[in-house]
């Protein structure tokens, strides 16, 4: 018996998050396919429709959309660099949320509505 046995480390787990609202796969850039029809399967990256304080919230409703590196933060309609695709995929994502969902269940989630804003 050791005079100062291990302590065991307890693993930390993993939360199970649903997949994208939008239907946006992992092999798959999803405004590639939005924009031109084609399928763009090179380099992709997840995206939190969602940043910031909401990123959390993103996450855990499935607001996220698999992006190609020129649609998510190096090409000039990168939503990380163009505001507009940015706004678009955000208006996209609560209109998907608001087929299953209504209004009021999605400004009591986000607080603001992302339809029809500049």
């Amino acid at each position: 018996m050791l005079m100062y046995p291990k302590k065991t480390i307890q693993k930390k787990r993993r939360i199970k998050h649903p997949p994208s609202i939008l239907g946006s796969r992992s092999d798959r850039c999803y405004l590639c396919e939005l924009k031109t029809g084609m399928i763009n399967q090179r380099n992709l990256e997840k995206h939190h429709i969602f940043g910031g304080p909401d990123r959390t919230k993103s996450e855990a409703n499935g607001f996220v959309a698999w992006l190609c590196v020129e649609h998510h933060r190096e090409g000039p309609f990168a939503v990380h660099i163009n505001a507009k695709v940015r706004k678009q995929l955000q208006s996209i994502c609560q209109k998907r949320y608001e087929r299953d969902h209504s209004r009021d269940q999605w400004m009591e989630l986000m607080g603001r509505n992302y339809i029809d804003t500049d």
